[in-house]
């Protein structure tokens, strides 16, 4: 009996503690997705720059990684490899996700940008420096390869 009970506490414990973890890293998620995306629109207009990754000036994978990093999370420094070694692909874009753009489809990633919600994105465009434009972009859209959730 006493065997059944101590078993028991222990389920419990355990699955209560998986649910506030749960719940926790979701909510840590939910943070550091918000604070990247607040830091990358506290750059919307510095200027495109090869090789940025400062409000110098960015290039595209240089605003995602100082974004996120200023959130407290280490991206790889290109497009592909944050593609290829970081988080987990989704089919149904979250606020936070990154977006990957490749020349065609069966070509590495490119170009990252940051879902914002609402159909939008943020990413260093190398003609008009970071900004906000729409996922459904007549540029963007079919060069649109997956997302990832970091």
């Amino acid at each position: 009996m006493i065997k059944k009970v101590i078993a028991a506490l222990v389920m419990t414990a355990t699955i209560t503690t998986s649910l506030f973890a749960s719940s926790g890293d979701k909510a840590e998620a939910a943070y550091y997705h918000t604070k990247a995306i607040s830091v990358a629109k506290s750059n919307i207009g510095v200027p495109y720059r090869w090789g940025g990754i400062t409000p110098a000036g960015f290039d595209c994978s240089g605003l995602v990684k100082y974004s996120f990093g200023r959130a407290g999370v280490t991206l790889p420094r290109t497009a592909a490899d944050m593609f290829y070694s970081k988080g987990y692909r989704v089919s149904s874009l979250q606020v936070g996700d990154l977006m990957f753009f490749a020349p065609t489809k069966a070509s590495r990633p490119t170009h990252v940008a940051i879902y914002i919600g609402s159909g939008k994105m943020i990413m260093a465009s190398s003609s008009k420096g970071v900004i906000i434009t729409y996922t459904s972009n007549t540029y963007w859209k079919p060069r649109y390869i997956g997302a990832k959730r970091i």
